[in-house]
């Protein structure tokens, strides 16, 4: 019921703001009959009235203006002529339409609102024939205390062109007028419509068209419907305003301004001791806040504008591959910031369709599993702790943690060592692997190991995490954390190596200080790594000064543990000191910054300095490698070095060179891929060079090398950098091809100047570069002579060391 409520509340909102529309559109479609496109703009109100009326079952409302569409209709084609009489019915129409919605609006229905007159006349005046006008009931209104029904008097004939209705919102009878006798009506062609009372019982209540404005007069007299609280209350046209997202979004960029300069005054003022000035101050932040928060309220949006399309997608998946799935929605209602929601309507989407292909078995596997053959998808949605929580749950198979591990082992995305050491949980966690799916076979639906990894990827970078619960056989959870919105976050500031620091409170769980003392016993290492016994819970230890590269500045002894939450662990991040908590305003950096995979943006503190926004996700996957973790695999690398190093041999870089030909190079002889532009390789002698990294390296061109035919006019080329021996060459190719394993390629002996055979490697033939030659070629002095500094003009150009 409560849906259907909303439907109609929006019904009448957009319905007011038709009519109000249609009335100036009326008269001004009387000036300029031939306006095609006025017409047509009245045309489709009309008819998206008459359709959502029928939907909602207001079957008088359907009627009235279904046959006010087929007049419009007639005057659309060209049948029928605008004339003043025909004008004059519509506007009859449009003022019975708005006594119907009031009657809804005040009641829940129609009341007794009675359209048959101004569907009578609407007939008539498109049959050209004369009829009386309708008598519309209007809606209940609340009748002026100690006032009497006025005197009735004949009903003047007035210009149906200056006639405007107005909007009805009392809620209570008005006054009947015994109407008198009236001449008969001229013919609908040569007047405007008159009242014909005489045809009419005394006792209805008469209301043509020209007398809206003295109708509207006696309304305006009469006493408003109270609300509860004994205030009028509002009509729901009247309830609601559109307001462009764009302005909105401004309006938010203001309030940021206004909150970190509340946060000035309120940190200078704390320092003063004039009352009237720290009184003023505290007003000053109490209005802050509350204008934030009604700010904030106008740009959240309840989840279910999402959630909406979501039915169509279960049900349009479960067809295709034949399951039977109901889908249930609990908190439709909780609301959720617009950015963030169209942020999340993506990942969300894709989780379902995740549930729905891999999560829930087929009827025939849910009977053999003793199941129902109708599997549930439940999405739920709530607010907890500061968050929005939103949960995809299926009653399907569940991921078995050993056969992921196994199929993760089997795809080279982790060792078998390692599996061994990983938390159910831990393995529960490589679905958001690149490149790791979960599915039987690729379809369209699914397969191809893309998709998890960018949920997770789009889900933490708006501030949330994700979570996967799973039990074999019974079903799997995906948990959505998301931050309520990313305008103005509470956050803890800190301190460290002398720099500050925000931390978002939505990743914090608490705080622990320990003095000198206390540290010293209470710190413990555990194979290397620093860890903190926490109410009987070892609490890994990160020093932000060590992820940083920074010193401390604190040498007391002291240490200050901010506990975090990230990915389901915790660990705790050691700083300086603490400085407050407040709420800050999040600002974008700049890509560089970003690229140091630390930080999330910026803001502006109290007192004017900039302070980094701490990235814990990132922060938690980069530092939590403990020492323990290191040494392992140092070990690890140790015990398989020769034979690393043997495979290693083994594997080819294959590049394109020109004219179709392949060439594989051993990787092992390869320091990086670049990229160089055209314009920035220079000559020394008849040799190209470029620098690079503050050197000058020789270039050599595989295609001129080789004797291909590559192509010259590119901007841009691929280089394969070789370095040994402190001396470093540019190898430039056309295209980087793959990397593939040599080892049991089909080998021959067939070969030409600069090659050392040939090879069947990618089902193609491809020529084994004879390495060392292509180097000599591009330095003849590589292997013999040390590495000569790079001269530099100021201007930055190469210039050539000549011996005398």
């Amino acid at each position: 019921m409560d849906g259907l409520d909303d439907i109609v509340e929006e019904f009448l909102v957009e319905s007011h703001e038709n009519l109000d529309q249609l009335d100036s559109d009326l008269v001004a479609l009387e000036q300029d009959p031939n306006s095609r496109e006025r017409l047509s703009s009245i045309f489709r109100t009309i008819h998206t009235i008459k359709g959502t009326s029928g939907f909602l079952a207001f079957n008088r409302l359907e009627e009235v203006t279904h046959v006010g569409e087929n007049m419009l209709s007639r005057l659309r084609d060209g049948e029928l002529d605008l004339t003043p009489t025909r004008t004059s019915v519509l506007l009859q129409m449009v003022d019975s339409v708005r006594s119907l919605l009031t009657s809804i609006e005040a009641s829940g229905g129609e009341g007794p609102v009675d359209v048959s007159g101004v569907v009578a006349a609407i007939t008539a005046a498109m049959e050209d024939a004369p009829a009386a006008p309708a008598a519309v009931i209007p809606a209940p209104r609340a009748a002026p205390a100690a006032k009497k029904a006025p005197a009735a008097k004949k009903a003047p004939v007035k210009k149906a062109a200056t006639a405007k209705t107005t909007a009805r919102k009392a809620t209570t009878p008005r006054a009947k007028a015994t109407a008198p006798a009236a001449p008969a009506a001229a013919p609908l062609d040569d007047a405007p419509v008159a009242v014909l009372a005489d045809e009419l019982p005394e006792t209805v209540d008469v209301h043509p068209v020209v007398d809206a404005f003295s109708d509207h007069a006696e309304e305006s007299e009469a006493a408003p419907a109270a609300s509860g609280d004994g205030q009028p209350r509002r009509a729901v046209a009247d309830s609601t305003i559109r307001v462009d997202v764009d302005l909105l979004d401004e309006l938010m960029l203001l309030v940021g301004e206004l909150v970190l300069t509340r946060n000035q005054i309120v940190q200078n003022v704390a320092r003063q001791t004039d009352t009237d000035l720290i009184r003023a101050s505290q007003r000053l932040n109490l209005i802050a806040s509350e204008l934030q928060e009604g700010v904030m309220k106008t740009r959240m949006q309840p989840i279910d504008h999402i959630w909406s399309k979501l039915p169509r997608v279960v049900r349009d998946l479960g067809l295709q591959l034949k399951k039977s799935i109901t889908l249930e929605m609990e908190g439709r209602e909780t609301e959720l910031d617009k950015t963030l929601l169209e942020a999340v309507k993506d990942p969300l989407t894709h989780l379902v369709r995740n549930s729905v292909d891999h999560g829930i078995e087929t009827p025939d596997e849910r009977r053999k599993a003793g199941k129902p053959a109708e599997g549930v998808l439940t999405l739920r949605a709530r607010h907890e702790s500061g968050q929005v929580v939103v949960e995809v749950a299926d009653d399907g198979a569940g991921i078995d943690p050993a056969k992921l591990g196994a199929k993760a082992v089997q795809r080279g995305l982790v060792t078998a060592d390692a599996l061994t050491r990983m938390s159910p949980a831990d393995i529960l966690q490589m679905i958001f692997l690149p490149g790791f799916s979960t599915a039987a076979a690729v379809t369209n639906v699914s397969g191809r190991g893309v998709g998890m990894d960018v949920v997770k990827t789009n889900i933490e970078s708006i501030g949330g995490t994700i979570e996967v619960e799973s039990e074999a056989g019974r079903g799997t959870v995906c948990r959505l954390r998301i931050p309520l919105t990313l305008a103005i976050v509470p956050a803890l500031t800190v301190e460290c190596a002398g720099d500050r620091y925000a931390i978002p409170q939505i990743s914090l769980q608490e705080l622990v200080s320990l003095d000198a003392e206390k540290a010293a016993n209470a710190v413990e290492e555990v194979g290397g790594a620093q860890v903190y016994r926490l109410r009987g819970e070892l609490l890994p230890l990160v020093r932000l000064t060590d992820v940083l590269g920074l010193t401390s500045e604190r040498h007391d002894g002291h240490v200050v543990i901010a506990v975090l939450r990230s990915e389901g662990r915790r660990f705790g991040l050691v700083v300086d000191r603490v400085i407050n908590t407040e709420e800050i305003v999040v600002k974008a950096v700049g890509g560089q910054m970003k690229a140091i995979g630390l930080y999330s943006g910026a803001t502006v503190l109290g007192d004017g300095t900039v302070a980094l926004i701490l990235d814990v996700q990132a922060l938690a996957r980069r530092a939590l490698r403990t020492e323990t973790t290191d040494r392992q695999d140092s070990q690890k690398a140790a015990a398989h070095a020769a034979a690393a190093s043997e495979t290693e041999r083994q594997r080819m870089l294959l590049a394109a060179i020109g004219g179709g030909r392949r060439v594989a190079i051993p990787l092992d002889t390869v320091t990086r891929l670049e990229q160089v532009r055209t314009d920035s390789v220079e000559k020394v002698g008849n040799r190209e060079v470029v620098q690079y990294r503050g050197a000058i390296l020789p270039i050599v061109r595989l295609d001129r090398h080789l004797g291909a035919y590559g192509e010259s006019d590119r901007e841009v080329l691929e280089v394969i950098v070789y370095a040994d021996h402190g001396r470093s060459v540019a190898i430039v190719v056309e295209e980087i091809l793959d990397i593939v394993d040599g080892e049991a390629a089909i080998r021959s002996d067939i070969d030409d100047l600069g090659l050392l055979g040939s090879a069947v490697l990618g089902d193609k033939v491809t020529e084994l570069l004879d390495v060392r030659a292509a180097i000599l070629a591009a330095d003849p002095a590589f292997y013999n002579t040390p590495a000569i500094p790079a001269q530099m003009t100021p201007e930055g150009a190469t210039t050539s060391l000549l011996e005398v």
